[in-house]
């Protein structure tokens, strides 16, 4: 998985573990628990600060259990057709290659119904701003984590 110059080659990686699941499994084997380290050690330094509630981005939550670590879950969702655009145009991907990013993800179905709160994202950048600060006014002050 290694570029000519010795850099990760990240397509070639890519290509890899969102076509083939017992690779992704393995490559996550790897990754999350130096990931799971950095973001409890990132929790704990803001909870030393004093800060009152912290949000984590985990796009695996309920696949890896995290979801058992936090107060509240707050799901941001867009339709499918939505996501996949603006996968392809973002990153630069094939819509396979989008279509098999997402589904490594899970249902969304699912996780909308078993989250705290979903916050639709089919809008700008404003309405999820908007509809972002709503939810967390809502959470209040005493939330320990949301995703």
């Amino acid at each position: 998985m290694l570029a000519s110059d010795g850099s990760l080659d990240r397509e070639a990686l890519r290509r890899l573990v969102f076509r083939d699941d017992g690779a992704r499994r393995r490559l996550e084997a790897i990754v999350h628990p130096g990931v799971r380290t950095l973001r409890d050690l990132w929790t704990a330094e803001r909870q030393s600060w004093g800060v009152g509630r912290v949000a984590w981005e985990i796009p695996l939550l309920y696949e890896t259990g995290a979801d058992q670590e936090v107060d509240k879950v707050v799901v941001v969702d867009a339709p499918e057709e939505q996501r996949e655009r603006r996968i392809v145009s973002r990153r630069g991907l094939s819509a396979e290659e989008a279509r098999s990013i997402m589904g490594a993800q899970g249902h969304a179905r699912k996780k909308r119904r078993a989250a705290d709160y979903v916050i639709d994202n089919s809008g700008s950048v404003a309405d999820l701003r908007r509809r972002a600060r709503t939810v967390l006014d809502q959470i209040g002050p005493a939330a320990r984590g949301a995703s």
